[in-house]
């Protein structure tokens, strides 16, 4: 049976023409700073955000990390979205790793306004932790995948310059948020002291993530990057496919989010299903059933016998991604199969 899997858009594999890529990459010792695909890479992104320089990391989660690190101190106080992938899903690395404690504030629709960040910043006193540093993810993964309003963004990091307080942007889906608006990665990242962006989802890598930030800032980065173990030698066969896939796919987005709000539009007219059609404004639709008795693991599992895959982010909520392994008839699938199960 081929499954129509929904799941992530993780789960992407390399083309046949990206694997070739990635055979005849030419590489050398990274560590060393040698491998010329992955310096081309990081010269690549580094003119693509405006930033002065960049660096080659394994996950998302790895660099948000080496961010959080090279901006704080130990000690001092993070603001993130309570609904955050920093938050949730990086395994308490910022107090493991870093030292320093989150402050989640409601982040529930995938943004959150400059008042609410106000709020959330210490005021200096003895017995407070300092903010030091602002995080906001772009697209939100989450709220299912919603776009951060970029007035806003400016907002907050006028107000963060102001403050002499560190930010950063978890923008591992901001590829998506770029095709959407129009808005270049460049304007969005000219307000952040640092970004990370993912070459692993939507874009279909294998592997790889990176993140931009001044000189000094990636010299930074770069330390806690080997303190984590994360220099990989001949890395170039990884990134080459980064490089394949930015040129390559970064348009086929377009096409993951119009399935997305297809699919969203047609489970609305199923009995039971409850989706807000605002928040499906990328590749991502989160949804939920209320139907007497109904349990998601159930659902879940009925899905797969029937050649549908999906994942829940809670009790009760059931996301479903769009990505470019998928067809037209992968969607029209996963919809008939869910028409099945509930009505």
């Amino acid at each position: 049976m081929r499954f129509a899997d929904f799941r992530s858009d993780t789960f992407t594999k390399p083309s046949k023409v990206m694997r070739q890529v990635m055979c005849e990459a030419e590489v050398g010792d990274d560590v060393f700073g040698e491998d010329p695909t992955v310096n081309r890479l990081q010269d690549i992104i580094a003119e693509l955000t405006g930033k002065e320089s960049a660096l080659f990391v394994s996950s998302g989660t790895q660099g948000n990390q080496v961010c959080l690190n090279a901006h704080t101190q130990p000690g001092s106080e993070v603001i993130a979205g309570r609904e955050s992938h920093i938050f949730n899903y990086e395994c308490g690395a910022p107090a493991l790793l870093s030292g320093v404690q989150l402050f989640p504030i409601d982040d529930n629709r995938g943004w959150v306004t400059l008042e609410e960040v106000k709020n959330a910043v210490r005021h200096e006193d003895v017995h407070y932790p300092q903010t030091q540093m602002i995080c906001l993810e772009n697209t939100h993964n989450r709220a299912g995948g919603t776009i951060f309003p970029f007035e806003e963004i400016e907002k907050i990091s006028q107000f963060a310059r102001e403050k002499d307080c560190r930010i950063h942007l978890d923008g591992a889906r901001l590829w998506n948020a770029v095709i959407e608006t129009g808005i270049s990665i460049k304007d969005y990242a000219k307000n952040f002291d640092s970004i990370s962006l993912c070459f692993s989802k939507g874009l279909g890598a294998p592997v790889g993530s990176i993140v931009a930030g001044s000189k000094e800032f990636i010299k930074r980065v770069h330390y806690y990057r080997k303190v984590y173990g994360g220099g990989m030698r001949q890395v170039g066969i990884l990134a080459a496919a980064c490089i394949y896939a930015l040129n390559n796919n970064f348009d086929l987005l377009k096409k993951d989010h119009e399935r997305a709000k297809y699919f969203a539009e047609e489970i609305s007219k199923i009995p039971g299903i409850l989706i807000d059609l605002t928040t499906v404004q990328t590749n991502i639709a989160i949804f939920s059933v209320d139907l007497p008795n109904f349990r998601v693991d159930d659902f879940l599992f009925k899905l797969k016998e029937n050649g549908v895959l999906m994942l829940n982010i809670d009790h009760n909520r059931i996301r479903m991604v769009c990505h470019l392994d998928l067809e037209d008839e992968d969607i029209e699938k996963g919809i008939t199969v869910i028409q099945k199960l509930l009505v």
